[in-house]
């Protein structure tokens, strides 16, 4: 057989399938590739994909709430921040470290706000999936020693998370060597509070109006019972 086909080569065409095959997967549409972790949230000024399609929540969390929250809420977050580093020093540092830096500089309220949140919420998609995963021995034994178990954990998570006045977020975190569950207003994170976050339910009202209306609670027990990620939380155990 020629090596030419069309006026291209062999060499040409396998490379434009390679690309093609590249362009799919990073989309989240080739095949076996959707339920693939989202990169971290410090991987650049990008909206990151979600770790799953957006009808894997449901019936907990519609496939509708995923697309205005993600779609909407989560990009435009991502897209603020972009605008508000270009020609800045803080323009090409990783997400992390722009919302640290922010969070030191009072003028830097609106970066902060936006740069937060688009980190809070690409670590919300990873504490969640379409089925609640158990800890691994070591966050286990934690959560036993510090929390009561899991069962003491996730009531712990489920009364900051139904007690947040307005929006926010209930967080398991790790301080001083030890597990503890704390709660966030409007876009502050642990990242600025010497935590190192584990897991995270996001209670603003984008989260679950569409579903649940004014019942946050049965948001939350839904997110606590059907979709939170224990095993996401043992790989940020440090």
């Amino acid at each position: 057989m020629s090596t030419e086909t069309k006026g291209l080569t062999r060499r040409e065409i396998l490379g434009a399938a390679a690309a093609a095959g590249a362009v799919l997967a990073g989309s989240g549409l080739g095949l076996g590739r959707v339920a693939h972790a989202a990169p971290p949230p410090t991987a650049g000024l990008t909206l990151p994909p979600l770790p799953y399609a957006e009808n894997a929540l449901e019936p907990a969390i519609s496939a509708r709430t995923l697309s205005f929250h993600y779609g909407k809420h989560h990009r435009a977050y991502v897209e603020n921040t972009a605008k508000a580093v270009a020609g800045t020093p803080l323009a090409g540092q990783p997400l992390e470290a722009i919302v640290r830096a922010a969070a030191a500089d009072p003028a830097k309220s609106v970066l902060f706000n936006n740069a937060a949140q688009a980190w809070n919420h690409a670590f919300y998609w990873r504490s969640l999936g379409p089925k609640a995963s158990a800890p691994d021995a070591k966050l286990k034994a934690r959560l036993d020693r510090d929390l009561g178990g899991v069962a003491g954990a996730k009531k712990a998570l489920a009364a900051a998370a139904t007690t947040q006045f307005g929006s926010g977020w209930a967080w398991l975190v790790l301080e001083g060597g030890k597990l503890k569950v704390v709660k966030t207003a409007n876009a502050d994170t642990p990242l600025v509070h010497g935590q190192t976050p584990l897991l995270t339910i996001d209670v603003w009202e984008h989260a679950y109006y569409l579903d649940y209306q004014n019942k946050r609670p049965d948001y939350v027990t839904a997110v606590l019972d059907r979709l939170l990620q224990w095993d996401f939380a043992s790989r940020n155990l440090k």
